[in-house]
């Protein structure tokens, strides 16, 4: 495993984050999600690969996912020796003070640990003022509470504001962007990314093989989750024809140097400076190949073929307005 330093921190993680909705109770947020017994031997195998960085969140099947990452962590691994990041929006109140205060006990409560190592706001809050939401989240970096901040799918403009208000009042600063990027949908390329890069914050992107979309030649699989995600059908289905044209030039590329897809999907991740994107895994295979995509250098052409058919897609991850209460999963297709 291989290892980098997460924004202007000290902390140290594997360029590979083991993400963590795959776990939790099957039925309270996804159909496909892994029992206890399960997601403890993903994350034990992840952990014998030398992976340290663990992203879950709040929201994630009720709580449930906390809870088994917790216990897998207890058991197997000494809690100096791994990274945890958890995530706050979907819940009452959303990024309000109160809430904030309120969910970072109960996520700490439910991973079994007096500390986070990055706290993530999991979207903006339209409906909270700025300056209270990255007051309450230094409020918890100087408690202890939390080492890192972090911030996830938005408009560049409003973490551009965040960070300013950081800035003006003293307040700690994101040092982590949790955005949606993969070679299937590349928005924030335009304004999100080089904000990033030149706040010297770390990208950990989630779906960076696009539900799976990036892993096989062909559009759909005969897996639980393909047949039931709803979620990745709405993020992804609508550019199906013009999406299949890269979906062909990754196998194509695979082939070419006898790897996985989902390796030379990875590898262009790191090559576009992606610190640790985020890998979910139903099974422990799938943990062996995105660690065997550290092995994979694409060169400037390699780079060029896969990003050259790409169009503009509508824009998947950000929100132009809070959800209705309770509303967990986004971009569902009906």
């Amino acid at each position: 495993m291989e290892y980098t330093t997460l924004g202007n921190t000290d902390i140290r993680v594997s360029k590979i984050c083991l993400g963590c909705m795959s776990f939790g109770k099957a039925g309270t947020m996804h159909q496909w999600t892994l029992d206890e017994e399960k997601s403890g031997e993903i994350i034990r195998h992840a952990l014998e690969l030398g992976i340290n960085f663990f992203d879950t969140a709040n929201c994630y099947s009720q709580g449930t996912s906390e809870e088994y990452l917790g216990k897998a962590l207890k058991k197997y691994a000494s809690r100096d020796k791994v990274v945890i990041a958890s995530k706050v929006y979907f819940n009452e109140g959303r990024l309000s003070k109160k809430a904030i205060m309120r969910e970072i006990d109960g996520t700490l409560q439910r991973l079994g640990t007096d500390y986070l190592d990055l706290y993530i706001i999991h979207r903006f809050d339209y409906e909270t003022p700025v300056e209270e939401t990255m007051e309450a989240l230094h409020e918890l970096v100087k408690a202890g509470k939390v080492r890192a901040l972090g911030a996830s799918a938005m408009y560049g403009y409003q973490f551009m504001n965040m960070q300013l208000a950081a800035e003006k009042h003293g307040w700690t600063p994101f040092s982590a962007m949790e955005n949606h990027y993969n070679l299937l949908y590349r928005e924030d390329e335009r304004e999100l990314i080089p904000i990033c890069r030149q706040m010297h914050v770390s990208l950990m992107p989630y779906s960076p093989l696009a539900a799976g979309h990036l892993t096989r030649p062909q559009w759909n699989a005969d897996s639980l989750r393909s047949r039931t995600d709803r979620v990745a059908m709405g993020k992804y289905d609508r550019m199906e024809k013009e999406d299949m044209k890269i979906v062909a030039r990754v196998h194509e590329l695979a082939e070419k140097y006898g790897v996985k897809m989902q390796q030379i999907a990875i590898a262009w991740e790191w090559a576009k400076g992606v610190a640790s994107p985020i890998i979910g895994a139903t099974k422990a295979r799938y943990v062996d190949e995105a660690a065997g995509a550290l092995a994979v250098h694409l060169s400037a052409e390699d780079i060029a073929y896969l990003e050259e058919p790409y169009v503009p897609h509508p824009v998947v991850g950000a929100v132009s307005h809070n959800p209705a209460p309770g509303v967990v999963l986004l971009d569902v297709k009906s």
